[in-house]
């Protein structure tokens, strides 16, 4: 019984043993090596530069995508006139298709090769000529099938096996071997050894018969490699630097200069907060005080418009009641003087007729007649005409305080009227006046403008001297009492490469970086050390040399590229 139950477990381990291959291989859906780091694919292209223009020619499907730029600043140049001339010899005009954009027909371009073209730029009265190598390769197909190997030649057996027959199996297997086992030693111990091979080999042979069974299942998938897109795509390559395409940088307007040194005048930045213009504002008050009524129109609002003479309230001076009662005597007494005046005139008249009363003293009578009529009517006019409140310039009214039935007490400030084309700016110099120049100034929203400088006063207010500048240009938008960083320059100088504000950018460890394109479609981020410099511009101190073009506008765009 002992040699049955031997014989059985040596057959299944015989049977079992290719399962368990020794070694450290890989496991299925895993690689031990590293993966390298690819970047989307792009289309076939090719560039040249002249000292005005750089070019990019990029071929898709049998077309041929052309796009010109200006060198220094990367504006797209339209209404050129651009030829091709193919690698067969054959030439064509590309056509327009958006500004910067040209395109032609290139069935060539469909061939795998190094294809050599030259491409003819007729622009703003000159004409230049580019070579362009364009090497365009077969797309990726499928991969070639893996070769199997024997099971009983390669080591990869065991692999294969646990792969293609798995955990169930194996079970059956090692169960079939098991049985098999029994059958060979009664058969040894009835010495017949070659039924005993016979059973031995087909037990062996087994996991060979199943292996081939499941690996008949098993298509060969064929590994395509990526495909282009429409269009390629901005991205970040693993040195760091960006691949930006033309139609995407004319898409994002992305602008360049090329840097120079120079010497620029240094500039201080001032508190300061815009004022009116003594000469282009005014208060309406009112001069004795009274109850405000609205004229036809109604009240002005805030913001309307207002000529010189415009009638914006009437005040009404309140009468007290002593005055009332020494004015209505008054008017008694007028009254009656101009009661008896009139008699006599009356009088005079008829006397006059028969020369009893000359005419010197009837002309009398009548002008002290007409004196004590206008003496009345000034005190009805005192008791019942308001003062009117007029507009003292053209502009618009910036402040109302009047609200009908009330109470204006005498120099109180009713209405406020602004010119908003005249407005300056009051800034706090805590240097020497004479030293500033020209400014610039820039509110909270980023909104910059230039300033004159108009003068400085000579008392000092909280330790530092009020200087006065004048806005130029439009300014229109601009509120009295907004706050404004003012940059005046100043009469040193400092030496350095000057950019704007613009191209600066934080990167991810918060240092200042600029974008210096070191190709058509290659953009570079640079570290670098910056001064301030004035409203708009900075100084790069150190980080870039001369002569480098640099990004300055679109640069935070560029930054968002990964």
């Amino acid at each position: 019984m002992r040699f049955l139950v031997r014989a059985a477990l040596m057959a299944a381990v015989l049977a079992t043993a290719p399962f368990g291959g020794g070694g450290a291989h890989a496991h299925e859906g895993h690689d031990h090596g590293d993966q390298p780091a690819t970047a989307t694919p792009i289309a076939p292209r090719g560039s040249s530069v002249t000292d005005t223009l750089e070019l990019v020619a990029v071929a898709r499907s049998g077309t041929l995508t052309i796009h010109l730029d200006r060198f220094a600043t990367n504006e797209p140049v339209s209404g050129a006139t651009v030829e091709v001339e193919a690698p067969d010899g054959s030439t064509g005009t590309a056509s327009a298709t958006e500004p910067g954009s040209y395109r032609i027909a290139a069935p060539w371009s469909e061939k795998a090769g190094e294809h050599e073209i030259t491409i003819v730029v007729t622009a703003d009265g000159s004409t230049d000529v580019f070579p362009v190598m364009l090497d365009i390769h077969e797309p990726e197909g499928a991969a070639a099938p893996t070769a199997k190997t024997s099971w009983f030649t390669t080591p990869a057996f065991a692999t294969e096996i646990g792969k293609r027959v798995g955990q169930d199996g194996v079970l059956a297997v090692a169960i079939g071997s098991f049985l098999a086992g029994i059958v060979v030693a009664l058969l040894l111990r009835r010495r017949s050894r070659s039924a005993a091979a016979l059973v031995a080999v087909l037990a062996l042979a087994t996991p060979v018969t199943l292996v081939r069974a499941h690996g008949n299942h098993e298509a060969a998938t064929p590994a395509s490699g990526p495909k282009l897109g429409s269009r390629d795509q901005a991205q970040r390559m693993q040195d760091g630097n960006l691949f930006v395409p033309k139609p995407t940088q004319h898409l994002l307007a992305v602008r360049t200069l090329v840097t120079e040194e120079a010497t620029h005048r240094t500039a201080v930045e001032l508190p300061g907060r815009i004022i009116a213009d003594p000469n282009g504002s005014g208060l309406v008050q009112s001069a004795q005080g009274g109850r405000l009524s609205a004229p036809p129109d109604g009240f002005p609002r805030l913001g309307a418009p207002v000529k010189k003479g415009d009638i914006l309230a009437y005040a009404t001076p309140p009468v007290q009641l002593v005055d009332s009662s020494d004015m209505m005597q008054r008017q008694g007494e007028l009254d009656q003087q101009i009661a008896i005046l009139e008699k006599r005139v009356v009088r005079f008249q008829a006397l006059a007729k028969s020369n009893i009363v000359s005419q010197v003293q009837l002309d009398e009578a009548r002008e002290e007649l007409r004196g004590l009529r206008e003496r009345r009517e000034g005190l009805d006019r005192i008791r019942t005409a308001p003062e009117a409140l007029i507009s003292p310039i053209d502009g618009i009214v910036a402040e109302v305080n009047a609200v009908a039935g009330q109470i204006a007490q005498p120099s109180a400030i009713v209405f406020q009227v602004i010119d908003p084309k005249r407005l300056l700016v009051e800034a706090l110099s805590f240097e020497a006046p004479s030293e500033l120049g020209d400014a610039t100034g820039r509110l909270a929203t980023g909104d910059a403008f230039k300033l004159r400088l108009l003068g400085a006063g000579l008392a000092d207010r909280n330790q530092a001297v009020p200087v006065h500048f004048a806005i130029e240009g439009d300014a229109s938008g601009l509120r009295i009492g907004k706050f404004v960083t003012v940059t005046a320059s100043r009469a040193d100088g400092k030496a350095g490469i000057a950019v704007p504000r613009a191209s600066i950018v934080r990167g991810g460890n918060g240092q200042s970086l600029v974008f210096e394109k070191t190709a058509p479609e290659t953009f570079e981020p640079r570290e670098v050390r910056i001064d301030p410099l004035d409203g708009e511009r900075v100084i790069v101190a150190a980080g870039i040399g001369a002569g480098k073009r640099v990004v300055t506008d679109g640069a935070e765009l560029l930054n968002q590229v990964r």
